[in-house]
C-alpha cells in the first residue's frame, strides 16, 4: 500500500531517520552568470577638451552679453522706447534658447532611458533576472503609455504582472505585445525610403545630386525611426543616434556581405546587365536599407527575443526584383 503525502518540519523531534542534510540549489541567475567575463572600468583621463570647450564657451557668452548690453544702453540714448523694444526681444531670444536648450536635454535624456532599457535587458537575459526582467517590463509601459495604439498591450501585460514567468518569456511578452506593431511600422518606413533613394538616385542627372539625398533621406529616416520608438531627438541628440547607427553599422558588416540578398545583388552584376544609373540607385537603395537596419536596432529598447530579426530581404526585396524584372 502506498503511503500519502505529508507535510512536516525539520525540527520536529518526533521525525526519525537521523540527521538530515540540506543542501540549497544555486540560483539560476548564478549558474547563468557563470563564467560571464566583467569587464574592467577603462582609465579616466582629465577632460581637457571638456575644459577648453566650456572655456570657451562661457567667453562667447560673456562677450555675447556685454554686446548686447551696450547695444540696448545705446539704443535707449537714442530713444528710449527703442532700449526697451530691444530689450524685449533680449528678452524673448533668451526664453527661447532656454526651451532649446530643455528640448535638447529632455532629447538625450529620453535616448538615454531607452539605451539603459536595451542595456539592462541584455544583463537580464543574461543572468535570468526576474525581478529586472518585470522592472524593465514595467518602465517599457509607462515608456509608450501615452500611445493609444499600445493601450491592449499595456492591459495584456499588466494581467501578467504578479504572474511567475521567466525573464526571457515576460521581455518576449513585452516586445510581441509593444514592440511588434512598432517594428512594422519601422519596416515600412525603412522600405519606403530605400525605394525613394533608389528611384531618385536612379533618374538624377548628377552625382551630387545623388549624394544630397542619399543624406538627406538617412537624416529623415533616422529621425522617423526614432520617433516610432519613442525618441524625440534635438540636433545633439541626433548626432548621438547617428554615429551609434554608424558605430553598429561598422560593427555588423557595413553592407552585410553574409547577407543571402547582398550576394544575390552582387552576383547579378546589374551595372553590366542594366544602364549603370539603374545599378547604381538599386545599390543605394540596399545601403540605404542597410543603415536603416542598423538604426532601429539602435532606436528600439530591446534587443530582438523572439521576434525576427528584419533583413534586408524584409524591406528592400522588391529592389532585387525590380533589377530582375528589368534585365528578363
Amino acid at each position: 500500500m502506498s503511503r500519502q503525502p505529508r507535510a512536516f518540519r525539520l525540527d520536529d523531534p518526533n521525525v526519525a531517520g537521523g540527521s538530515i542534510e540540506v543542501i540549497e540549489e544555486p540560483f539560476d541567475a548564478i549558474e547563468a552568470a557563470d563564467g560571464v567575463v566583467v569587464p574592467m572600468s577603462e582609465r579616466r583621463r582629465a577632460p581637457w577638451t571638456g575644459i577648453l570647450l566650456s572655456a570657451l564657451s562661457g567667453l562667447l557668452v560673456l562677450g555675447l552679453g556685454l554686446t548686447l548690453q551696450n547695444l540696448i544702453v545705446e539704443l535707449h540714448a537714442v530713444a528710449p522706447w527703442l532700449g526697451w523694444v530691444a530689450l524685449a526681444l533680449v528678452v524673448m531670444a533668451a526664453f527661447a534658447f532656454l526651451a532649446l536648450v530643455w528640448r535638447e536635454v529632455a532629447g538625450i535624456l529620453r535616448e538615454q532611458k531607452i539605451e539603459k532599457l536595451r542595456e539592462a535587458a541584455i544583463d537580464a537575459l543574461a543572468v535570468k533576472d526576474h525581478k529586472a526582467a518585470k522592472g524593465i517590463v514595467g518602465d517599457l509601459a509607462n515608456l509608450y503609455g501615452a500611445r493609444s495604439g499600445s493601450a491592449k498591450g499595456r492591459a495584456r501585460i499588466k494581467e501578467l504582472t504578479d504572474e511567475i514567468i521567466d525573464a526571457d518569456d515576460r521581455l518576449a511578452i513585452a516586445e510581441r505585445e509593444l514592440l511588434a506593431p512598432l517594428d512594422a511600422q519601422a519596416k515600412r518606413a525603412i522600405a519606403a525610403a530605400a525605394k525613394q533613394v533608389s528611384l531618385v538616385t536612379a533618374v538624377s542627372p548628377r552625382a551630387i545630386v545623388d549624394v544630397a539625398f542619399v543624406i538627406f533621406a538617412a537624416v529623415r529616416l533616422l529621425r522617423t525611426l526614432a520617433r516610432i520608438y519613442g525618441g524625440r531627438p534635438g540636433l545633439f541628440g541626433f548626432l548621438r543616434l547617428a554615429r551609434a547607427a554608424l558605430n553598429h553599422l561598422a560593427v555588423t558588416g557595413g553592407v552585410a556581405v553574409g547577407d543571402s540578398l547582398m550576394q544575390q545583388v552582387l552576383g547579378l552584376g546589374l551595372a553590366a546587365r542594366i544602364s549603370a544609373k539603374l545599378g547604381e540607385g538599386v545599390l543605394n537603395g540596399l545601403m540605404t536599407a542597410r543603415f536603416g537596419l542598423a538604426a532601429l536596432s539602435v532606436c528600439r529598447p530591446l534587443p530582438f527575443i523572439r521576434e525576427e530579426v528584419p533583413k534586408i530581404g524584409d524591406v528592400a526585396g522588391e529592389l532585387v526584383n525590380r533589377a530582375e524584372a528589368a534585365t528578363s
